[in-house]
């Protein structure tokens, strides 16, 4: 017997999703957005886990287990952060959609292991898997922004990136001082979450350009730079392609952020690619900048 034939959860999605009209969910109790949203300020900070209907969608027992795991914080760290990118790589984003609450504030404790971990699984749930050819204008795309697109039970995908989302920018108070984080793995991360929020995109593109000032690592700074470029084709801002253009055609910038910079600018407009740009790239993006 396969899990889905004996599992409740996916057989309503089934029937709503697949057999139904999506949209007739949409505020209901299978819309993981109205979730994630209505999750009390108390019960995140307490990591109240039991407050969450994981069990409304499908593998959400699975997700509540790994959720156990972090509130005990024994060493199943790493087996619940694989767990829960597991049901990601899978296409099943709604059960561990609910999670980004809680592991915004796993990032915010003392265990660097622990950060870059819940920051990692955060950026997975807050984006959609590309199918198929990746194209540039595909590339730093949040897909499905003007399309539906489903997760392998049926259930709306859009939806369960959305929350995640919308998640990210509400506790974007908590992220932006990771910025800062004395683990380069962590700043990248949260450069990486941040890119993702929904909403705050003008505070969280000043802190971005405020790090990238003063960063020193050179994957970090790549880093930012593609946050940047990702931020800006979220919220559709043109000042940033025009700052793209100016950093990878700068010669006094580091190859590492002229490299970023170009690829961030190819994926924000559609002009032309020049010879100036093909020339850069064949001299800077060596294997060591990759």
């Amino acid at each position: 017997m396969n899990w889905w034939d004996s599992d409740p959860a996916y057989r309503a999605v089934e029937r709503a999703f697949v057999d139904g009209d999506p949209l007739d969910q949409a505020g209901g109790l299978l819309d993981v957005r109205t979730v994630v949203a209505g999750i009390r300020a108390e019960a995140k900070d307490g990591f109240l886990i039991e407050e969450v209907p994981w069990d409304r969608f499908p593998k959400g027992v699975r997700v509540r287990e790994a959720m156990e795991w972090l509130r005990s914080g024994d060493a199943a760290d790493d087996a619940a952060f694989g767990r829960l990118m597991s049901l990601c790589a899978d296409d099943m984003r709604a059960a561990v959609a609910p999670t980004v609450p809680f592991l915004i504030r796993v990032s915010t404790g003392r265990e660097a292991g622990r950060r870059a971990g819940a920051l990692a699984v955060t950026a997975e749930v807050a984006r959609m898997r590309h199918q198929g050819v990746c194209t540039r204008a595909d590339m730093l795309r949040f897909r499905g922004d003007d399309e539906w697109s489903f997760e392998v039970t049926g259930y709306l995908q859009n939806w369960s990136v959305q929350a995640a989302r919308d998640a990210i920018a509400s506790d974007a108070d908590l992220l932006l001082p990771l910025l800062d984080d004395p683990d380069p793995a962590v700043r990248i991360a949260t450069a990486y979450v941040l890119a993702a929020a929904t909403d705050r995109a003008q505070d969280i593109l000043t802190a971005f350009h405020a790090r990238l000032l003063a960063e020193h690592d050179p994957a970090a700074r790549a880093g930012l730079v593609l946050a940047i470029a990702q931020l800006a084709r979220a919220h559709c801002d043109s000042r940033t392609v025009v700052w793209m253009r100016a950093c990878w055609s700068d010669p006094a910038r580091p190859p590492e952020v002229r490299v970023s910079a170009a690829v961030g600018w190819m994926c924000l407009t559609d002009l032309p690619i020049p010879d100036e740009l093909r020339a850069m790239l064949d001299n800077l993006a060596t294997g060591e900048t990759a």
